[in-house]
């Protein structure tokens, strides 16, 4: 089980996904999902207080409100590393410090819990100080509302002036940073991010871990994804050197007798300082590939072949 940077939180390599809890997997359907993943040892949830406002009839919250509705049925509260974010749900924007304690505390009523393990600024907000937003966060721990801290979508620069203050200043730093990182997209995150990562001692929870689908192996053409929910964020990575990526992966699945996603995954899993990708799963028929991911191990050969051919879609872009 890995460990979560230096705090104390140890998880399932895997973290489930609540960006579709709300969404495309309404509360039922998200309740067996929830049930299957920490049945199988899955102990980490990521959701955000914005999931799911883009949906129509949606207004954000969603997912927070559907992961609160089984805490409560399941009594599992205590089994599981809730993670979640602010500064974009409609009512709650930015990350001025009243902002923060406001959101962090509708995101506590909505999960029906009296803290957050891991609390993440969601984006960057320039319009705020940010050593306002750093004491914001800091209080929150005080106040015992949230356990560790964490950003995400921050560039170098900004991470290191958070980390710098927080240092300087006494208050909490953050344990973890969540970047877009995956097979086809390993830059800027490896470039920039993963750097500052390693020196110093966060742990690296990427999302888009299967490229919202593309990855798993299901869109081999542009008619596979057309007219889809994720055909915008699919159509991206059409292109020849990412459907190479595929076929090697696919390649490998193969060879091991598993699924594309698990091996996409286990690519991710295998890479320095990455401690639990972020995978969703809309129905509990999509779990399983999920989940053989934490138990297969990609020979040295496997993954120098996967970094290879992955390292052909930053040059063709």
């Amino acid at each position: 089980m890995p460990r979560i940077g230096t705090s104390d939180l140890t998880v399932f390599p895997l973290a489930l996904g609540g960006n579709v809890f709300g969404w495309t997997a309404d509360e039922q359907t998200s309740h067996q999902v929830l049930d299957a993943y920490t049945a199988a040892g899955g102990d980490f949830v990521d959701t955000a207080d914005v999931y799911s406002a883009w949906a129509p009839g949606n207004s954000g919250g969603e997912s927070e409100q559907v992961v609160g509705s089984w805490f409560a049925t399941s009594g599992k509260r205590d089994d599981v590393v809730i993670a979640t974010k602010v500064s974009q749900h409609p009512q709650f924007q930015g990350l001025s410090a009243a902002n923060v304690a406001a959101a962090a505390r509708a995101s506590l009523e909505r999960l029906g819990t009296d803290r957050i393990d891991l609390y993440y600024a969601h984006f960057d907000d320039e319009s705020t100080p940010l050593e306002e937003t750093v004491r914001a966060f800091d209080q929150l721990v005080r106040d015992g509302l949230v356990r560790y801290t964490a950003i995400s979508n921050y560039s170098k620069e900004r991470a290191a002036e958070w980390i710098r203050i927080a240092r300087e200043n006494g208050l909490a730093l953050p344990v973890a940073i969540q970047p877009h990182y995956n097979l086809v997209t390993r830059e800027p995150y490896e470039s920039d991010i993963a750097p500052l990562a390693a020196t110093e001692h966060l742990g690296v929870v990427p999302y888009f871990s299967l490229a919202a689908g593309f990855l798993t192996g299901k869109y081999r053409t542009k008619e596979d994804f057309a007219g889809k929910d994720r055909e915008g964020q699919v159509s991206g990575y059409f292109n020849e050197a990412g459907l190479a990526v595929v076929d090697a992966l696919a390649t490998i699945a193969q060879d091991r007798g598993t699924e594309v996603a698990t091996v996409a995954l286990a690519w991710l899993q295998a890479q320095p300082d990455v401690v639990a990708p972020i995978a969703s799963a809309r129905n509990t028929e999509q779990l399983p590939a999920l989940l053989a991911s934490a138990e297969l191990e990609l020979s040295a050969d496997e993954l120098r072949t996967l970094s290879d051919v992955s390292g052909k879609v930053s040059a063709a872009a």
